[in-house]
């Protein structure tokens, strides 16, 4: 499977997925600014940590984003391209992450998978704090599909769906039971996730650090192809009313 061409010069949907995703398939989940502002969105806080501006480089994106969090407060966006450095907002923590697409992926369903909902989550947050794999909140699994295997009745890995740009599915909350790794698990779910977003006529993309070089060889190994290298970004707003993040 090939992504959809575009130049370098063209934005891609991809390039800011967080505020693709609040303003299209995740609209239910998105809180915005009191007063109308627009320019700025966050998922609600028991569903995920994410916030996202419609455009990065507009210091009325970061005026809604203020607006939205509160003096003080911290918000975290996923998948910025170009850290930013807005005046009056104070950098609260930085992580290098990687972007990968589906180019040949072989997806397929994975029998042994069971869908996960709401009764699975004190197991799912249990899995998530032993494992690492990212941030997931009472509610994140509404955002899609989750997928999870068990073993003598306990969950032991799991993998599911998260942001959902047009067009496309990132796949996320991949992890493995430490007791269970090496058996391909992962890459089952995976496959399985991903069958899913084709049925659908998207395509599967995921998200993790850079530092996370044995995932990245997996995920290569699979059928992702990496495409950029964004940040995902914790900015704490000003406290003082009469700062600004422009």
């Amino acid at each position: 499977m090939s992504t959809p061409a575009h130049t370098s010069l063209d934005p891609h949907v991809l390039d800011n997925p967080a505020w693709a995703a609040l303003s299209g398939a995740h609209t239910a989940f998105a809180e915005y600014p009191a007063g109308g502002g627009a320019r700025a969105a966050r998922y609600s806080r028991d569903v995920s940590p994410f916030a996202a501006l419609s455009d990065p480089e507009d210091p009325r994106s970061w005026a809604d984003l203020r607006a939205l969090v509160g003096d003080g407060e911290v918000a975290s966006l996923a998948g910025v391209l170009t850290p930013p450095r807005p005046a009056g907002g104070e950098p609260a923590g930085r992580i290098q992450g990687v972007q990968l697409v589906d180019t040949s992926l072989r997806a397929e369903a994975a029998p042994e998978a069971v869908r996960l909902g709401a009764a699975d989550v004190p197991e799912v947050l249990e899995l998530i704090r032993l494992t690492e794999p990212g941030p997931f909140l009472p509610r994140t699994v509404e955002l899609g599909t989750y997928l999870g295997i068990r073993r003598q009745g306990r969950l032991v890995a799991m993998a599911g769906e998260r942001l959902r740009p047009p067009g496309w599915t990132e796949i996320s909350a991949v992890c493995t039971h430490p007791d269970h790794r090496g058996q391909g698990l992962a890459t089952r779910l995976v496959r399985a996730v991903a069958a899913g977003i084709r049925e659908r006529g998207e395509i599967p993309f995921l998200h993790t650090s850079a530092s996370n070089t044995r995932a990245i060889r997996l995920y290569e190994s699979i059928g992702f192809t990496l495409r950029r290298r964004p940040f995902f970004l914790a900015v704490r707003a000003p406290g003082n009313t009469a700062a600004n993040f422009s």
